[in-house]
């Protein structure tokens, strides 16, 4: 009868099997973990400044490091400011869109970092990130008396 009560002989469902769901989604992260960009780039040790809003470390298309004493490298590898602009110019060249990561040593002077941005940007590359070390929020410090 349409619209009655339900028959007593019909079994209630008492649980759903998650099996399937677990199965699919192990598959999926194995399918993600094998796919994933696993890039590893030689890098120069720069005492990257701190910021307290800043974000975490960027991987870019193009890496350009001026460590403590003031030698510019492009993708770990050394080279003069003129090699660099080259290098900058020969990416930019394969690809339109290229980005520049620029990581400074915080020793270094301003106009050193400005002058390194604008080889960068002399070339063609509009699209750039200033590579920071994130700041840890200080403990609170005890009040001057």
């Amino acid at each position: 009868m349409a619209g009655g009560a339900q028959q007593d002989n019909e079994e209630e469902i008492t649980g759903i099997n998650v099996t399937p769901l677990v199965d699919i989604v192990l598959v999926l992260l194995i399918i993600f973990m094998v796919t994933a960009n696993f890039i590893v780039r030689e890098t120069v040790e720069v005492d990257l400044p701190r910021a307290a809003n800043g974000g975490e470390t960027v991987q870019g298309l193009v890496n350009v490091v001026m460590d403590k004493e003031g030698k510019l490298f492009f993708d770990g590898t050394e080279l003069s400011e003129a090699d660099l602009s080259a290098k900058v110019a020969e990416q930019v060249a394969k690809d339109k869109d290229t980005r520049a990561i620029i990581s400074a040593d915080q020793s270094i002077a301003y106009g050193r970092v400005m002058r390194l941005i604008d080889v960068v940007k002399g070339q063609g590359i509009a699209k750039f990130a200033l590579n920071i070390e994130k700041d840890v929020a200080p403990s609170a410090a005890p009040a001057a008396p």
